[in-house]
């Protein structure tokens, strides 16, 4: 049967289409336990077939909620985050939910607008996908009774969730990976200082090259601001140093990227001359030439397990404090041996090998990147 779309139909209409009073198609809509599933069945044929919209205002007036999501992110520009805003919606419109967006750009004053339009909407609950907590959201969201999922951290307290993400797992595998290719200078590139999954990162970085006995020269490892931009002055300052590294980790994908224009720029041919590896398996990392190997982070794992904890909460389910996140190393194109070294694994023929650098020239929004002590 073909769907009747008129601008004009409304509750009654459909409580006249399905043969039920206008009650019954209230309580359906708004998903109240008490209608037969008969007339479940009736109301919902009825509204696809009148190609009824329901005032999602209006519910929210008769069943006391507003299905609302809050999504805070800190870097619109950033493919990852997109990424995860298609996968949480996906999953909240799925099950009769909508989501409210807002990007902090990590500017203090943004945020603060976020939180604002979050709680004028009646926001339900809201995940904290900035990784690293924010002290505002705390303060204002969970003054107001709102359940708060947060990456990496959450204060222990009711309503508080947090994705723990296995950082060690996937870095180690990079590491492991790195080595048995025979890389035996392996350099780092973080993320900023004060970002709490950056931190995580670049410890799990330090473990695993100790578990392998190759704990990595301080000049190896240098400060990024997870930018594209921040990457190649990354890599600007690791090619001055006096021995680079034949292969470099990154704390996210947008730094390899990074990375991988400065190589081109610096006549380093990847992965012949050197092996990078990123974080985060963004969508265009595969496409990337040579493609990039990298931890992937699985946006949807994510999405998934901060609504489950959100909608746990708000619909009085099981509820639990962490979920855990898993990360895996996924092999591409941009890491074979290391320039100079034959292919048995053993050898430490790269060891002093030379790479011919030519001069990187920086735009005038390049930012001189920072040795780590």
């Amino acid at each position: 049967m073909a769907r009747i779309v008129n601008p004009r139909n409304d509750i009654r209409t459909v409580a006249a289409r399905a043969g039920v009073s206008i009650a019954s198609v209230s309580r359906t809509i708004n998903g109240l336990p008490t209608v037969r599933p008969t007339t479940t069945k009736r109301v919902w044929a009825a509204v696809k077939e009148l190609g009824y919209q329901p005032n999602t205002q209006a519910r929210a007036l008769v069943s006391g909620r507003s299905r609302l999501f809050g999504l805070i992110i800190s870097d619109i520009t950033n493919p990852f985050f997109p990424e995860l805003i298609q996968s949480f919606e996906d999953i909240a419109v799925d099950t009769g939910y909508e989501i409210l967006i807002g990007s902090t750009s990590h500017d203090p004053k943004l945020m603060e607008r976020v939180i604002d339009r979050m709680l004028q909407r009646n926001v339900e609950g809201a995940a904290v996908m900035t990784f690293g907590i924010e002290e505002t959201v705390l303060e204002r969201l969970a003054a107001r009774g709102v359940p708060l999922v947060f990456i990496d951290v959450a204060p222990d307290a009711a309503g508080m969730s947090t994705l723990a993400v296995d950082y060690k797992r996937g870095i180690g595998q990079a590491v492991q990976h790195l080595a048995a290719l025979g890389h035996r200078r392996i350099g780092f590139i973080s993320g900023p200082a004060g970002l709490h999954s950056a931190i995580l990162r670049e410890e799990a970085f330090r473990s695993a090259m100790a578990d392998i006995g190759l704990p990595p020269p301080l000049r190896h490892i240098v400060r990024g601001n997870h930018t594209l931009e921040g990457g190649m002055e990354a890599m600007g300052t690791l090619l001055r140093v006096g021995t680079p590294p034949t292969a470099v980790m990154c704390s996210n994908d947008m730094t390899a990227i990074g990375v991988l224009h400065a190589a081109v720029a610096a006549g380093i041919k990847v992965p012949e001359q050197m092996s990078v590896i990123g974080f985060d398996d963004i969508h265009i990392a595969r496409y990337m030439i040579p493609p990039l190997t990298t931890i992937q982070l699985s946006c949807r794992d994510l999405a998934q397990a901060a609504f489950t904890a959100l909608r746990a909460c708000v619909e009085h389910e099981s509820w639990s404090r962490i979920y855990q996140i898993s990360t895996q190393l996924s092999l591409r194109r941009s890491t074979g041996i290391p320039y100079g070294a034959s292919s048995d694994p053993t050898s430490s023929a790269e060891a002093d090998a030379p790479i011919e650098v030519r001069q990187i020239r920086h735009g005038p929004e390049g930012r001189k990147s920072e040795a780590i002590p």
